[in-house]
């Protein structure tokens, strides 16, 4: 059975703070490259990128090709210091953020 229900008008928050867009989405914003490597095919080589994404933990960090996240988000590629294949780069990443 439905109840009554008065809302109290001083607990609305307004949209325009929240940021969500009209079809109740939102994009995810990279913070942070972790590791890089280079794949070897035949005829070329693939570089790609672990990608740390706003909102979520690192391990669901996602690999990128690097030449994409190069032309999306060029910010992340200008100090230089991205880390080089192997775990060892991610360990001492995660030591450098906590």
């Amino acid at each position: 059975m439905l109840k009554k229900c008065m809302g109290d008008p001083s607990i609305i928050i307004p949209i325009e703070d929240i940021g969500i867009k009209d079809r109740l989405s939102y994009e995810e914003i990279p913070v942070q490259i972790l590791d890089r490597q280079v794949c070897k095919l035949r005829t070329k080589e693939v570089a790609s990128v672990k990608v740390l994404w706003r909102n979520q933990f690192i391990e669901e960090a996602t690999w990128e090709t690097e030449e994409d996240m190069k032309k999306r988000y060029p910010y992340l590629f200008e100090t230089g210091d991205i880390p080089y294949q192997g775990t060892n780069s991610l360990l001492s990443t995660l030591s450098v953020i906590s």
